[in-house]
């Protein structure tokens, strides 16, 4: 590999959703990736330029992550200007530990966001397009006995008890491949086309019920939406039946509400085996087509 290639660093991040303006960087606003690329503007001051990020997933105002994942590429100079980093003891002693170690440090001890874990990527990894799903839960307190004031920046306290079996009834009929435009905000030239690969709901050990959704990629508010068509159905608004011929309807309706940002978390992105990454970024970046 020559001097003049760039090397990829693999990141993955967890974020405390609340303070921040979302994942994508907005002039005079708080939000993650404006945070993460102050940081590395910091770090490579002497090699400039500072490097940007390409994330998975963006997330919206609010929303959480357990495990968001970004990609950069670094160039020769920036990549020895870590080659003097004194990692913790046990850590893999390659360009990515090194900067996930100085971000870390920068970002500080009582920091919403923090860089997990840091690699040196595999040929043809993506982090966006080599993706094969995404994994999001969201948290709906619907007792009051299970209203846990520590977790009130990620749980959306509601105000009436909800049927869970309905609502597990409702959200398993959306499953497959579909277009979502009843549940997505539009975006001019981008598709709403889906592959639903799980989304059910259960009650954890104190009672909290937990909406797991799974899919090959999500349209903007696409999750939340899905959500709330559900709590109508827990509800008693609407029958779990319903939420299918909203979907073949094809259009936004008022039937239900889209769920605040607060209670949902990215936990997870799934990529295939390191031999496919670049096979799977090449098709992702086409078109999908119903």
């Amino acid at each position: 590999m020559s001097a003049a290639t760039p090397i990829r660093i693999r990141l993955d991040v967890a974020y405390d959703g609340t303070g921040f303006s979302g994942w994508a960087r907005q002039p005079r606003l708080r939000t993650v990736q404006g945070v993460l690329e102050d940081a590395l503007a910091t770090l490579f001051r002497r090699t400039p330029p500072a490097p940007t990020l390409v994330v998975a997933g963006r997330t919206d105002a609010g929303v959480h992550a357990a495990d968001q994942v970004v990609h950069l590429d670094l160039d020769h100079d920036q990549v020895n200007a870590l080659r003097n980093v004194r990692l913790p003891q046990g850590a893999p002693p390659d360009a990515g530990a090194a900067l996930a170690y100085r971000l870390n440090g920068i970002l500080g001890s009582n920091t919403d966001v923090v860089v997990k874990r840091g690699c040196v990527a595999p040929e043809g990894f993506d982090a966006r397009f080599s993706a094969v799903w995404r994994r999001y839960e969201y948290r709906v307190s619907d007792r009051i006995d299970t209203r846990d004031p520590g977790q009130r920046h990620r749980t959306v306290w509601w105000p009436t008890p909800l049927d869970a079996d309905a609502m597990h009834r409702g959200a398993q009929s959306l499953l497959g491949l579909h277009d979502f435009a009843a549940y997505c905000k539009p975006r001019e030239g981008a598709t709403t086309i889906r592959t639903l690969q799980n989304f059910g709901w259960r009650r954890d050990e104190a009672g909290v019920l937990i909406a797991s959704l799974q899919a090959d990629a999500f349209c903007h508010s696409m999750v939340r939406a899905l959500v709330g068509g559900c709590v109508a159905v827990g509800e008693g608004k609407l029958e779990a039946s319903d939420l299918a011929l909203i979907l073949e309807v094809g259009a936004r309706t008022s039937a239900f509400k889209v769920m605040p940002a607060k209670g949902l978390t990215l936990t997870e992105v799934g990529y295939p085996p390191d031999d496919e990454l670049g096979a799977r970024a090449e098709a992702t970046r086409a078109r999908r087509e119903l």
